[in-house]
């Protein structure tokens, strides 16, 4: 019996589905990031109105001062849907895994120095509560911001700040055990460095503004905090012990880098909406860096002695050109 094999072309009746093609402008294919992101969110027949809040909608544009005459103008550029975003993370994960392998197998933590584990931890390891409300405070705005390109995003980096606190609770537990955990929560809860730091994180958590809270949080904190740690204070552990700190701290050095150009292209196409935008973004940053350096200068003294005036100039340098370059003048 001879069986005949032919290949049959099928042309597709459309090529994606028909609130995207209506929003590009032509039935062509898209990609997946703009499949899993364009106007899913719910924007009417809302039967209530939350009774916590029965100002709003469930889901409102107004719960912040910032306006967008299209919310999925918030566009990340690393494309992260669902998918893409566990891919890339699985990635660290396997990286900064292999690292906390090597470093357990060479004996590489318990050789470090006495001193140079005291200084990395009393510095370093409270941070895991930094990471924690971080998460927390990414959650408010992944939950209560408008359009899914913005809460989408938010969600995953505050999945990751969870990341963060894990893989700092480990270098303690690598350095110290369980005892230096339980000495970076009293330094959390008591020390006289921490407690601006603190102050600011749960100020916070009772801020209304969506926007306004990720501005605080992702740009005016960490846009200091993260440079601080992971690359001034980093290089100091490097050079005076061994490399061992930076192995251990790959994960949050690299998520930084990464969520920064997310960030700062969030900003910028704000910012470029209109006027009033860029006027309040300026307010809001101008406001929340002045509170970031009150609460970050007690620790950069912890780190650095005298020279923490000077770094921590620099950094805000740094902050204001990220700002010029999204547009926004401070």
């Amino acid at each position: 019996m001879a069986i005949d094999l032919r290949t049959v072309s099928i042309t597709p009746l459309r090529q994606t589905f028909g609130h995207l093609a209506r929003r590009m402008g032509a039935d062509k294919p898209a990609s997946r990031y703009m499949e899993a992101t364009m106007d899913l969110q719910p924007v009417e027949n809302y039967h209530y109105r939350p009774t916590w809040e029965p100002q709003y909608e469930i889901f409102d544009e107004t719960r912040t001062k910032v306006t967008m005459k299209d919310w999925y103008a918030l566009k990340d550029p690393r494309q992260y849907y669902y998918g893409a975003w566990t891919l890339a993370r699985g990635k660290m994960q396997e990286i900064a895994e292999g690292d906390f392998d090597l470093v357990d197998e060479l004996g590489l933590a318990a050789a470090y120095p006495a001193a140079g584990k005291e200084e990395a931890l009393k510095v370093f390891l409270p941070l895991r509560h930094v990471a924690w409300a971080s998460n927390l405070n990414k959650a408010y705005v992944s939950s209560y911001g408008y359009g899914i390109a913005i809460s989408q995003a938010t969600c995953y980096a505050s999945m990751d700040q969870l990341g963060v606190a894990q893989y700092t609770s480990r270098l303690g537990l690598a350095f110290n055990d369980l005892d230096a955990l339980t000495a970076a929560k009293t330094a959390w809860l008591e020390g006289a460095e921490w407690q601006e730091m603190r102050r600011y994180v749960e100020d916070l958590m009772v801020e209304k503004d969506w926007f306004e809270v990720l501005v605080a949080q992702d740009f005016a904190l960490e846009g200091l905090l993260y440079p601080l740690i992971f690359e001034r204070y980093n290089e100091k552990l490097n050079a005076a012990y061994s490399p061992v700190f930076s192995m251990l701290t790959r994960f949050q050095r690299e998520w930084f880098g990464e969520t920064t150009k997310w960030l700062d292209s969030i900003l910028k196409v704000t910012a470029a909406e209109n006027a009033g935008n860029k006027a309040q973004l300026a307010e809001w940053i101008k406001h929340w860096r002045e509170r970031a350096l009150k609460a970050i200068k007690p620790v950069a003294v912890l780190a650095f002695g005298g020279e923490a005036d000077a770094i921590l100039d620099e950094l805000v340098q740094n902050l204001n050109a990220r700002a010029a370059k999204a547009g926004i003048t401070l």
